[in-house]
C-alpha cells in the first residue's frame, strides 16, 4: 500500500492545491462510505484505508513536501525523514484525537457522524412520508383539445385500505413496538475497524422499518395497509390545451405512509392528428380547392372550421397558393374566455382533366384573346386575330358553358 502513488490515489494532479486534495478526499469519503458498499464492505474499508493514508500525507505541508521528493519511502520506519503511526491518519483511532476535525469538512459531519458513532445531523426516516405521484396518458380528438372537454378515467393504483385503515393489521388484533428497533424503524450496527469504531445505520430487519410487529395481519390487505383499485377520476381538459400538456389532481396519487400524505396524480395529454386541419399556436391552417373559373371570375365558397361551414369570398383574379385568413376561427386561448385564434386557408386552383368541345373552343379564344398560342396545334387553329365586337364578355361565356 505504501508503494502507492497518494496522488492518483485521491485522483488529483501533483500540482494540486489544498482545497482540490481535501474536496478529492470527501469525494472518497463518499465512495467508500458503508452504506455504499454493504455488499462488499472490507474491500472498502482497504480502500478507505488507502484514502485516508493519502490525505494523511498530501493534507499536511511538510509530510507532503517530503513525498515529493523521497517518495512513499520517506515514511518508512528508520528512514530518517520521520515515520508515522496511526495517530497520524487524522483521528482514526478515536475522532478528535487530531489531524482534521469535523469543522474541517464544513457539513460533512454526517458522514463522519456515521462512520464514529456521533448523532450529527442525521434525522430518522422513520416519520411519515409523501406517496408517489402517479402518471396517466389520455388520447382525445383535435376538437376536444380546442373547445375542452369532461372526461372520466379509470386510474389503477394503490388505496388505503378501508378494513385495516392502512394499519395492516386485523381490526381488534394486537399490535406491539418493535423490539428490536424500539419503534424507530433503524438499526445501528457497530463495528469495530483498525480505525475505531464504525456505526451503520440500516433499516430494521425484523419489523421492516414499520416499527411495529403486527401478530395478526389484515385479511384484506395481507399487512401492507393498501389494496390494488382502479379508481373512476372525472376530470376537466381545458379548451385550448396542447399536445404534450400535463395536469395535475392533487391527491389522488399513491397514500401515504406512517400518516403521511397522498401524492398527486399528472395526466398527461395526447391530441390526435386531424384529417383537415393543422395547428400552429392557436392558429388552424387547412386547403381549398376552387376551379379555374372561381379563381379567374371571383367566387364565395364554403369552407370547413371548428364551427362548422363558413363563406370565404375569393376576389377574381386569385392565384394557386394564396392564404386568406378568417378573424376568430381558431383555437381558444388556454386560460382565456373569448380570445382565439385564427384561421387560414389556402387555396389551390385544379385545372381540369376533362372538357367538352364547347369548353374547348372558349377556352382557345381566351387564349387567342391574350396572344396566346401553343405547339402542335394547326394554323387553322390559329387564326389570326380579329377584333371583334361582342355583346356578351368572353368570361360570362366561359362560365355559362361549366
Amino acid at each position: 500500500m505504501s508503494k502507492k502513488d497518494y496522488y492518483e490515489i485521491l485522483g488529483v494532479p501533483k500540482d494540486a492545491s489544498d482545497a482540490e486534495i481535501k474536496k478529492a478526499f470527501r469525494k472518497m469519503a463518499i465512495k467508500y462510505h458503508p452504506d455504499k458498499n454493504r455488499d462488499n464492505p472490507k474491500a472498502a474499508e482497504e480502500k478507505f484505508k488507502e484514502v485516508n493514508e493519502a490525505y494523511s500525507v498530501l493534507s499536511n505541508k511538510q509530510k507532503r513536501a517530503q513525498y515529493d521528493q523521497f517518495g512513499p519511502d520517506a515514511f518508512q520506519n528508520g528512514n530518517g525523514a520521520g515515520g508515522f503511526g496511526q495517530g497520524d491518519f487524522g483521528g482514526f483511532g478515536g475522532f478528535g484525537q487530531g489531524g482534521f476535525s469535523q469543522g474541517d469538512f464544513g457539513g460533512f459531519g454526517d458522514i463522519f457522524d456515521s462512520f464514529f458513532g456521533g448523532q450529527g445531523s442525521r434525522q430518522s426516516n422513520n416519520g411519515p412520508q409523501r406517496g408517489s405521484d402517479l402518471r396517466f396518458d389520455v388520447n382525445i380528438s383535435f376538437k376536444q383539445a380546442a373547445f375542452g372537454t369532461d372526461m372520466e378515467i379509470e386510474v389503477p393504483k394503490e388505496e388505503t385500505c378501508d378494513r385495516c385503515h392502512g394499519t395492516g393489521a386485523e381490526p381488534g388484533s394486537k399490535v406491539d413496538t418493535c423490539p428490536i428497533c424500539h419503534g424507530t424503524g433503524q438499526q445501528r450496527v457497530v463495528q469495530n475497524t483498525p480505525f475505531g469504531q464504525m456505526v451503520n445505520v440500516r433499516t430494521c430487519s425484523h419489523c421492516g422499518g414499520t416499527g411495529k410487529i403486527i401478530h395478526d395481519k389484515c385479511k384484506k390487505c395481507h399487512g401492507t395497509g393498501t389494496v390494488k383499485v382502479r379508481k373512476k377520476l372525472k376530470i376537466k381538459v381545458p379548451a385550448g390545451v396542447d399536445d404534450g400538456a400535463r395536469l395535475r389532481v392533487s391527491g389522488e396519487g399513491e397514500p401515504g405512509i406512517r400518516g403521511g400524505g397522498h401524492g398527486d396524480l399528472y395526466v398527461y395529454i395526447f391530441v390526435r392528428k386531424d384529417l383537415h386541419f393543422i395547428r400552429q399556436g392557436n392558429d388552424i391552417l387547412s386547403k381549398a380547392e376552387i376551379s379555374f373559373a372561381q379563381a379567374g371570375l371571383g367566387a364565395t365558397i364554403l369552407v370547413d372550421t371548428l364551427d362548422g361551414k363558413v363563406e370565404l369570398k375569393i376576389p377574381a383574379g386569385t392565384q394557386t397558393g394564396t392564404i386568406f385568413r378568417i378573424r376568430g376561427k381558431g383555437v381558444p386561448v388556454l386560460g382565456s374566455k373569448s380570445r382565439r385564434g385564427d384561421h387560414h386557408v389556402q387555396v389551390t386552383v385544379a385545372t381540369p382533366k376533362h372538357i367538352n368541345a364547347n369548353q374547348r373552343e372558349l377556352l382557345k379564344k381566351f387564349a387567342y384573346a391574350g396572344g396566346e398560342t401553343w405547339v402542335g396545334e394547326s394554323e387553322a387553329d390559329n387564326p389570326p386575330k380579329k377584333e371583334t365586337k361582342k355583346k356578351e364578355g368572353l368570361w360570362d361565356k366561359i362560365k355559362d358553358s361549366i
